[in-house]
């Protein structure tokens, strides 16, 4: 039962990802999902920060629970293991950046609270990248192409997000067409795919239970004498 809730922390983990993004934008009047990180609603002067500060350590907690239940779930197998414990080292990323080193809105210079937000940024991504590569190589041939797809898209719209964020900043304006959408593209893709792992760990799990409970019981040596 114990491994049963910490596996379904991914699942609560994504989920909470999800509604905290679409309560925070609700309630920031102006805020544009299609031009807008997700950053700022942590950023120093954003009205959506408190909510992320209460939020950031319950989701933290959900994905090291998650990543316990993958490491316990993993037997011997040490590519499963270090996808549990690289769920770990994001988790711990996830809820030192917003805390300690936040982004500021509308300042013209960056701080080295900005440049620990994008060192910290770029170490989240890193930690996907292995996460998916282990977990291509850690389970069966669907979930393998399923995990290829997702780093793949990762790849992709992280690098995309980067080109955009960029262009922004060059050309000093404060508009970031599309900014919003692929980054969120890059996000969603990898919450869907902690999901999909959940469930398939939940399941495996469980179709092991049912062949454990339909295997007879061996009869003693001491009853058969």
């Amino acid at each position: 039962m114990l491994r049963k809730i910490l596996l379904g922390c991914g699942i609560l983990s994504s989920l909470l990802y999800v509604a905290d993004d679409i309560l925070a934008g609700a309630s920031w009047r102006g805020y544009d999902f299609t031009a807008q990180a997700f950053s700022d609603y942590s950023a120093i002067g954003a009205p959506t920060r408190p909510l992320i500060l209460l939020v950031s350590p319950i989701y933290s907690a959900l994905v090291i629970a998650f990543g316990a239940g993958v490491w316990w779930s993993a037997g011997r197998r040490w590519s499963r293991r270090l996808i549990g414990a690289l769920l770990v080292v994001y988790a711990l990323v996830s809820w030192a950046w917003p805390q300690f080193f936040p982004i500021h809105l509308n300042v013209a210079e960056a701080t080295s609270s900005d440049t620990m937000h994008i060192v910290l940024t770029v170490v989240t991504v890193l930690s996907w990248v292995l996460i998916l590569g282990f977990g291509a190589a850690a389970f069966g041939s669907r979930f393998r192409w399923y995990s290829i797809g997702t780093l793949l898209t990762v790849l992709v719209f992280g690098a995309l997000t980067g080109v955009i964020a960029g262009a922004s900043q060059s050309a000093m304006t404060e508009s970031a067409p599309w900014l919003g959408v692929a980054e969120r593209i890059n996000i969603y893709s990898f919450m869907l795919w902690g999901i999909v792992l959940a469930i398939g760990l939940l399941r495996a799990r469980e179709a092991a239970a049912a062949r454990h409970e339909e295997e007879p019981t061996p009869i003693p040596r001491a009853v058969v004498r």
